[in-house]
């Protein structure tokens, strides 16, 4: 079936935490992007700090919409953001609602994440093993920035994982609450300032026996294990995010058969039963089309 995504306002994929856009060959939104330029989108990756704040990422992005618009001519933008990047898309729609047609939310943190909670306790604050993580991390943040040729962007991963706690998430609702639903598990409002709100999320489901061949992806298997450390969604989600927390806007829907990084078409070369993690994009494209964005 032919596909029509050509949107009215460009789209901009967003990544989160030690996100990227290409190291050699290696995307992080594996295929999307080719997938929605060839069904008549133009896609654009913003570059932002792999590690660092909710707002400090937002305001890097907001510079970066700018320069989408004046070099296509439009007046809006269509935002995407996996993970954090959905974060830093909330807070680029709140200050600057004018120039968002809007913001889609896959696999986001958007009430926090109970793994971040986990690592946050691990890590006693002005201790030696914080100092030591977060030593760790932003090289490693750094060393991801300098393969993708972002290497000028500054890091702070102690920010980074103090803004996807559920406590630091909870500051950040409190002065950017559109889209959120008004209670646990329910739906935000579709449309605020002129901004549509969207969102879609996965959960791991059954036993890793039953993923035939993903359950042969190592990343695959981190994420069952980090699973273990929620308790308020244990068997409802993705390995990073719970079901509920990703809820914003409209759901589109919440329990795809997919794992945190499934949602970004990350599953090392290896296919996931039952659903296509691009079409989701795609068709997602399409219902912005179909809105007039």
């Amino acid at each position: 079936m032919l596909r029509n995504a050509t949107t009215q306002y460009p789209i901009l994929l967003i990544h989160g935490l030690f996100g990227f856009d290409r190291i050699g060959n290696v995307e992080l939104f594996h295929g999307v992007k080719q997938a929605l330029r060839s069904a008549g989108a133009r896609v654009f990756i913003p570059h932002l700090s792999a590690t660092h704040s909710n707002e400090a990422r937002g305001d890097q992005l907001l510079a970066q919409i700018e320069r989408v618009l004046e070099g296509t001519g439009a007046r809006q933008v269509n935002l995407i953001g996996h993970s954090q990047g959905a974060l830093a898309a909330r807070y680029a729609a709140a200050v600057a609602p004018e120039v968002i047609a809007s913001v889609t939310s896959v696999s986001g943190p958007n009430h926090g994440s109970e793994l971040a909670d986990f690592l946050r306790k691990a890590l006693t604050p002005g201790r030696l093993p914080e100092h030591v993580a977060a030593t760790v991390a932003t090289l490693f943040a750094d060393f991801l920035s300098l393969l993708s040729g972002n290497h000028q962007m500054p890091q702070n991963a102690i920010a980074a994982l103090n803004s996807l706690t559920t406590e630091g998430v909870g500051f950040f609702n409190d002065k950017y609450p559109q889209g959120l639903p008004k209670t646990w598990g329910g739906k935000g409002r579709d449309q605020v300032n002129g901004v549509r709100y969207y969102s879609w999320s996965g959960t791991l489901q059954g036993n890793i026996l039953d993923e035939g061949l993903n359950a042969l992806d190592p990343l695959h298997g981190f994420l069952r294990a980090f699973s273990g450390y929620f308790t308020t969604e244990a068997e409802q989600n993705d390995g990073m995010v719970g079901r509920y927390s990703s809820h914003l806007g409209k759901v589109i829907r919440s329990d795809y058969p997919l794992d945190h990084l499934d949602s970004l078409n990350q599953t090392a070369g290896l296919a996931r039963k039952g659903i296509d993690p691009v079409a989701l994009y795609v068709q997602h494209a399409e219902r912005l089309r179909n809105a007039g964005l």
